[in-house]
């Protein structure tokens, strides 16, 4: 999709108050979806502050004037690794390309730092894909591989970006309810 707005990638640390908790509103409603998302603003609020606060942490946001339309988030884990934690878009603003372009910016970020590895888990808290509600023991690897989307979980958007799908945590957000593991290489 073609973006149809002029959005500016903004480090974190550049952004308003106002834009941070604009931020924090969009994990709200973004993740309304995921039982285990972010239910309130006081948890989403202080999840955002941590990427003000943690030296392990750096977010850029997506601005549309002075709207935050979405953020990406990274956790260092090692000098080689990142954690993609969290990417959200305004949901009326999803599939307009922002969240490719924010993939992008924190690829490149990588790609600068040193960065062998971007990777994240991609809860199944909600029956976005066809291991929800199953029991993946004990043969999880053999499950894993039928994985496949029900109703609009993001692992397809990831390996449209170029992940792929490396691990599962069998029952992380509780029983039946996984968290799917995607990975890339950057180069």
């Amino acid at each position: 999709m073609v973006l149809r707005m002029t959005v500016r990638i903004v480090p974190f640390g550049e952004t308003t108050d106002a834009q941070r908790q604009q931020a924090a509103a969009l994990l709200v409603s973004g993740f309304a979806h995921s039982p285990s998302g972010w239910s309130d603003a006081q948890s989403a609020q202080a999840e955002v502050d941590l990427f003000s606060t943690e030296p392990d942490r750096d977010a850029v946001a997506a601005v549309s004037g002075s709207a935050v339309m979405g953020w990406i988030g990274r956790i260092q884990h090692s000098t080689s690794s990142w954690e993609l934690h969290p990417l959200v878009v305004e949901p009326s603003r999803q599939r307009s390309g922002i969240g490719t372009l924010l993939v992008g910016a924190l690829e490149t970020a990588a790609n600068e730092a040193g960065v062998c590895t971007v990777w994240l888990g991609a809860d199944d808290d909600f029956g976005g894909t066809n291991l929800f509600g199953t029991d993946l023991y004990p043969n999880v690897l053999e499950r894993l591989s039928q994985l496949s989307p029900v109703t609009g979980h993001p692992f397809t958007f990831y390996l449209d970006q170029g992940f792929s799908v490396v691990g599962v945590l069998p029952d992380v957000d509780g029983v039946g309810r996984h968290d799917i593991l995607l990975a890339k290489r950057i180069k």
